[in-house]
């Protein structure tokens, strides 16, 4: 539309007269029983009244009306909102008409935004430019022709309806223009309520995706969310006396009393969340859009049939058809469909309260997001976790952390729904909670998420990948609390590791590195480096080598997740300098794992090994803590083998190819009978989806595949072949290194860090075998979606490997991995 400044002098005042309308506006604005949508709407309906009355003196003759749009069509007028009007005519209208109605509004006072065309003007005008489309959309009669106006209405609804395909892809990137120049509003301190992303012209972009018919938003909270964030302006408004849509800083308390909430930290949290509402139904809507116009794009290259583009990474096993919907597997109960994570036909939500988490953790591992249904229908219908959380809960927990950036939309989605509250009831005093420090770029609960992502790149530097993981995210729990954040969050963290199921040794892990978070880079800024009380003061705090990994690891991913000042190449010397001083005095050697005795059924299988010269197995299903669940959460596999060349390779490949997961396993040596060695190996392994296979069949397997009649490396190679190619999310690369003093009397210990994936043991025992060196002991542990192993090796001679034979096998190891 065109707009034109206020001009230096005017023509009589219409009849309605300026003046009235400005002390009538004013007696509306300064009523203390009139306030939010009431006033708005009572607002826009004086303008109504005034505007049609300023028409009808101005002697407009037949065939012109006068249309609202914008905004002001919507019936909503803020204190300082602009009038949005439009002059629309069938035939040639007196050049000083419109003048006779513009004049008197500029002497009110009033911002005027206007235009005058005829209807094929409008369309052509709409045609060319997005706004003023958008405008239209929103067109309200005021005076004059109602036909024309309706003529209006239903032309340009037609018109926008028959042009979506293209025109709200452009309203799309306009929106991500807007965010990228305006930012978040649900974490600006200084938010831009209109122009920020989930901001009001959000919700515009959402009312012309429902006018186009081709989605509609989630409704749920919408309008009071819309409704909130108009009612902050209105008191901005009358606040500072100008049209402005940023709530500075020092206009906040004010605007806090005029609302009657609070304080300023009150209102920026109605304020976010408020934001998130917008934010999270524009998400759920684009990717509806984004489906509809794919499914139009490949109408016609695929008849009538409607397939969607699939997008992520997974472990499928192939697309299962499902009438016209390819769907595939992810996990137990979760299947990917049309590029989103949804449950199974199968799934049972109100018996299996591991389920949301499980779907989250799949969802963001394969880089995809939770369906809006299925998130609704999570939060409807599952019941909260028991206490202690099962261990698979807690192990889905870390795998949805552990999936880095993939991780925060599935997690929004969650929030959204109140899940991610039941799950943790602490959550609650953190959410939406502002942090006034230029320093900090977003609230206490999504810092504390991103913390979490950050320590996902870092996750291949600790031992104990799980535990940095859930401190990452819990690290600042406190600032819900009066005094020090640090104090209050190990308390608080004590309380959440129990319920989470860890046990002691893990809770006071994680008690330390959220009481002392702050303490590594605060040692290293202000005490000397070369005082032995400085070393002192770590290494007592910490206690452990693996203790000083995470805390190292936990203060870079706290202070990158805050914000680029609270990290820089000089701080990040400091503290380096500062653990490297502190490992130096904690290094001792690599434990070697203390001799167990075998048990009863360990003895007894490994003599059926001894003496059929073949594997020997028992099966035993762990039972699920879960009172509700009905299926085990697993099984405890304990396999004895005669001793031979790439045993361990292969056992493992023969799990992959029965789809098993291995959780953790340890391998040893016996010699039952005195005849040879046996290898004893004890696995926990659970099924990635679908149910766990026969003893039977798994030990004929086994024996097939050590007599070389299965080629389980072929067979595994085939079907990562068949299976669909996804996109896949940013993992840390894999590290193999020699474990610190692992050149033991026995052994040389290698250590290996990576991605969990199916066929990840096969392909490192593999390498081991190719490297020629024997596996003494082992002891596998998959935390989250990290695989933590270390395999205790010696040479054929059973001698400890050199500095030297060390280190190429494991780049032999590594590069075998990728």
């Amino acid at each position: 539309m065109t707009s034109e400044a206020s001009p230096p002098s005017s023509p009589a005042a219409g009849p309605a007269g300026p003046v009235a309308y400005a002390d009538a506006r004013a007696r509306l604005l300064a009523d203390p029983a009139a306030s939010g949508s009431g006033r708005r709407a009572a607002l826009a309906g004086l303008t109504d009244r005034w505007l049609a009355g300023l028409f009808a003196g101005a002697g407009a003759p037949a065939g012109v009306a006068l249309v609202a749009v914008g905004g002001y069509g919507r019936g909503e007028l803020s204190p300082r909102s602009d009038l949005d009007v439009l002059l629309l005519h069938e035939g040639p209208v007196d050049s000083a008409l419109p003048e006779r109605i513009w004049y008197p509004v500029w002497d009110s006072g009033a911002s005027l935004d206007h235009s005058v065309r005829t209807l094929a003007e409008a369309r052509t005008v709409a045609a060319e430019d997005l706004k003023a489309q958008l405008g239209l959309l929103d067109a309200r009669h005021i005076a004059g022709d109602a036909a024309l106006t309706a003529s209006l209405r239903s032309a340009v609804l037609s018109d926008w309806r028959a042009t979506a395909s293209t025109r709200l892809p452009e309203l799309q990137e306009l929106g991500a223009e807007r965010a990228e120049r305006h930012g978040e509003l649900s974490f600006l301190l200084e938010p831009d309520l209109k122009e920020a992303r989930g901001g009001l012209r959000d919700v515009v972009a959402l009312n012309a995706i429902a006018a186009s018919w081709l989605a509609d938003a989630p409704r749920d909270g919408l309008e009071a969310a819309a409704r909130r964030l108009s009612d902050v302006r209105d008191a901005l408004h009358l606040t500072t006396g100008r049209a402005t849509e940023r709530l500075s800083l020092q206009d906040q308390d004010q605007v806090a009393a005029t609302l009657g909430v609070l304080d300023a930290d009150t209102l920026l949290r109605q304020v976010y969340e408020a934001a998130r509402t917008i934010t999270y139904a524009g998400d759920v809507t684009w990717r509806a859009v984004e489906r509809v116009l794919a499914a139009r794009s490949t109408r016609g290259r695929r008849s009538s049939r409607l397939s969607f583009p699939f997008t992520g990474t997974g472990r499928g096993s192939g697309a299962v058809a499902r009438g016209a919907v390819e769907r595939r597997p992810l996990a137990e109960g979760v299947v990917e469909q049309d590029g989103e994570a949804v449950l199974a036909q199968g799934a049972r939500p109100a018996t299996d309260p591991v389920l949301p988490l499980r779907a989250a953790a799949a969802a963001a591992q394969a880089g995809l997001t939770i369906s809006y249904a299925t998130v609704r229908r999570l939060a409807a219908e599952t019941r909260p976790l028991p206490v202690p959380w099962p261990d698979e809960a807690r192990e889905q927990l870390v795998t949805l952390l552990g999936a880095g950036e993939a991780c925060i939309p599935v997690w929004e989605a969650l929030e959204a729904e109140g899940l991610i509250t039941r799950l943790l009831p602490d959550w609650e005093r953190v959410r939406c909670r502002p942090q006034r420090n230029a320093v900090h770029r977003w609230t206490v609960d999504r810092h504390l998420v991103e913390t979490a992502v950050k320590a996902a790149a870092m996750t291949r530097r600790v031992a104990r990948p799980d535990l940095l993981l859930v401190a990452a995210l819990l690290h600042d729990l406190g600032k819900g609390w009066p005094g020090d954040h640090s104090e209050a969050g190990e308390v608080i963290v004590r309380d959440v590791a129990v319920r989470m199921g860890f046990d002691a040794a893990d809770t006071e892990t994680l008690a330390v590195l959220v009481r002392h978070h702050l303490t590594l880079v605060d040692t290293a800024t202000r005490r000397d480096p070369d005082d032995p009380a400085t070393v002192d003061l770590i290494t007592k705090v910490v206690g452990t080598l693996p203790h000083l990994e995470l805390l190292h690891a936990l203060t870079e991913a706290d202070a990158t997740a805050t914000g680029p000042a609270a990290w820089s190449s000089w701080r990040a010397s400091l503290v380096d300098d500062l653990v490297g001083r502190a490992a130096a005095q904690l290094t001792g050697g690599y434990p070697f794992p203390a001799d167990v005795e075998p048990t009863a059924e360990e003895e007894r299988l490994a003599v059926e090994a001894a003496r059929t010269g073949g594997p020997a197995l028992s099966l035993h299903a762990q039972s699920n803590q879960d009172s509700f669940a009905t299926e085990p959460m697993g099984v405890d596999l304990t396999l004895a083998i005669p001793d031979r060349p790439g045993l361990l390779g292969t056992v493992a490949g023969v799990l992959a190819l029965h789809r098993l997961t291995v959780r953790a396993a340890s391998l040893r040596e016996l010699d039952p009978i005195g005849i040879g060695a046996v290898l004893l190996i004890s696995w926990t392994v659970t099924a990635e989806y679908g149910e766990l296979p026969e003893a039977a069949r798994l030990r004929a397997d086994l024996r097939r595949a050590l007599e070389g009649s299965l080629d389980v490396a072929r067979k595994l190679a085939e079907r990562d072949a068949a299976a669909p190619r996804r996109r896949g999310i940013s993992t840390p690369p894999p590290v193999v290194s020699v474990a610190p003093g692992a050149a033991s009397a026995t052994a040389t210990v290698l250590e290996v860090r990576a991605h969990d994936a199916p066929g990840l043991l096969h392909r490192i025992g593999r390498a081991l075998d190719d490297a020629g060196v024997r596996v003494r002991t082992a002891h596998i542990s998959t935390l989250g979606a990290d695989a933590v192993d270390a395999f205790y090796v010696t040479d054929p001679a059973g001698r400890p490997l050199s500095a030297q034979r060390a280190a190429g096998v494991a780049a032999e190891i590594q590069a075998a991995l990728g």
